[in-house]
């Protein structure tokens, strides 16, 4: 395992880190005891820095997070704060409520202090309110949290979050289907010394190659109930692709995998050739979607040649439903 800085917190953290959204809700059928050896497994392989949110299964997700911790101390937790809120709204991102849902984070990690709290794609005003930050920085002070950042669904709020001098980290979704913020967002996280995670690296499961037009997802499952953004933000699900479009792409991506690598770990592998990402993070619900993920910072380094095929992919499928919208 490949380990890397994350942001200013002198933490060194597994190049692929696990995102635990799955283990909670929303991606269909979930077993704890599958869930937990999916953890351990994951532990085995190097990973020590797992990242989760309170609205993941209403906490079920930080509960198995918190086991794994009592039993592996030495491991980095992130979670998110602010999608409890309902409706969903720059307002709510006040003091009492940020407060409530640290205190909440707190009892489910059964911790003293949360390593890394991350607001969870606040509304877009929530960047130009100052005082939301502020109330970061006391929760810091107050030794509730030790370090926090911010999960963003737009490179232009990555942009403005890291001009607080306090954030560490831009969580933003980073793939061969969501290639803008290796633009001007990567330089300036580099010069400030920001760490990016890079969240949804597998598209919802579009660049596994496993999915075909006929795949059908269960009802407690975003990517059948969230496509167009119908329950949640708008270019989660599949990556703001069209499904269709995205098969189309994932085929020409095939044709260009390395030898010796699956789609997934192309995928992923491509993610960690871009310095200025600290981790990917893809979810895995079992052991075998842990030794297919978790493995790749130890496969080569994808030639220019190949990086330069998945770019023409981005641009002749791609880039004309994305680019310019997040």
């Amino acid at each position: 395992m490949e380990y890397r800085e994350l942001g200013r917190t002198g933490w060194k953290v597994s190049a692929c880190s696990f995102g635990a959204w799955a283990i909670g809700a929303d991606w269909g059928t979930v077993d704890d005891k599958e869930s937990e050896a999916a953890l351990n497994q994951a532990i085995d392989l190097g990973v020590n820095f797992f990242d989760t949110a309170d609205v993941y299964g209403d906490g079920r997700s930080e509960r198995l997070i918190a086991r794994l911790k009592k039993r592996n101390p030495h491991i980095h937790v992130a979670t998110k704060a602010g999608r409890r809120l309902n409706p969903h709204t720059a307002q709510g991102y006040n003091r009492n409520n940020l407060t409530a849902f640290v205190e909440r984070s707190l009892k489910n990690l059964e911790t003293d202090a949360i390593d890394l709290l991350q607001l969870h794609c606040p509304p877009n005003q929530v960047y130009y309110t100052p005082e939301v930050f502020g109330v970061l920085d006391d929760l810091v002070k107050s030794g509730k949290l030790r370090y926090y950042g911010v999960s963003v669904e737009k490179v232009e709020e990555g942009l403005k979050a890291i001009e607080y001098p306090n954030v560490q980290s831009v969580q933003i979704i980073f793939n061969m289907f969501r290639q803008r913020p290796a633009e001007l967002f990567f330089a300036q996280v580099k010069k400030n010394k920001i760490g990016i995670l890079a969240r949804v690296p597998l598209a919802s499961g579009l660049l596994t190659g496993r999915l075909t037009p006929d795949t059908r997802f269960e009802g407690n499952d975003h990517r059948q109930y969230n496509r167009h953004g119908e329950a949640f933000d708008r270019g989660e699900t599949f990556s703001g692709v069209d499904y269709d479009v995205g098969l189309q792409a994932v085929e020409a991506l095939k044709a260009i995998c390395p030898p010796g690598m699956s789609l997934t770990q192309f995928a992923l592998r491509w993610i960690l050739m871009f310095d200025a990402v600290t981790c990917a993070i893809p979810g895995a619900k079992n052991q075998a979607q842990v030794d297919e993920n978790f493995k790749v910072s130890d496969l080569p380094p994808i030639p220019d040649d190949k990086m330069a095929q998945v770019a023409a992919v981005y641009d002749r499928y791609i880039r004309r439903l994305v680019h310019y919208y997040w």
